[in-house]
């Protein structure tokens, strides 16, 4: 049987977020979503907000994926993350809150408002509601 699997490294400023053997990884990019396996092409990309998956053996694992880059060879993807978190590393109430606050920001547009700032806020929050559902 051929071997599917390919080597995952996800590397934080501060931690070795993940680092093994996987047979898929899903995750966004400001083109669009993607996912790699192994033998994909080389290439490198900007990673957006939202749920990175990695598979193996058929089970799945979730975690926020906030910002970064990503760089694939055909074995092995790296991805050089800014802030990801597994689900129980992220407080509930605390994403809530932050998820109203950046839309009340946006919707009000209070003087010096910086909304660029705020919308990513606003993605931040909504990304670590969404991998905890």
């Amino acid at each position: 049987m051929e071997d599917t699997r390919f080597q995952l490294k996800i590397i934080t400023p501060d931690r070795r977020f993940y680092e093994g053997d996987v047979d898929m990884v899903e995750f966004n990019t400001y083109e669009g979503e993607v996912g790699i396996y192994r033998g994909h092409i080389p290439m490198s990309m900007v990673v957006a907000p939202g749920i990175l998956t990695i598979t193996r053996d058929g089970e799945s694992k979730n975690a926020a994926l906030h910002a970064g880059f990503a760089e694939v060879l055909p074995e092995q993807v790296t991805i050089l993350a800014e802030i990801i978190e597994w689900p129980g590393e992220i407080d509930e109430e605390r994403a809530e809150a932050a998820k109203d606050r950046a839309e009340r920001r946006i919707k009000e547009l209070p003087e010096g408002i910086d909304v660029a700032r705020a919308e990513q806020a606003l993605r931040k929050a909504m990304t670590r509601i969404s991998v905890l559902k």
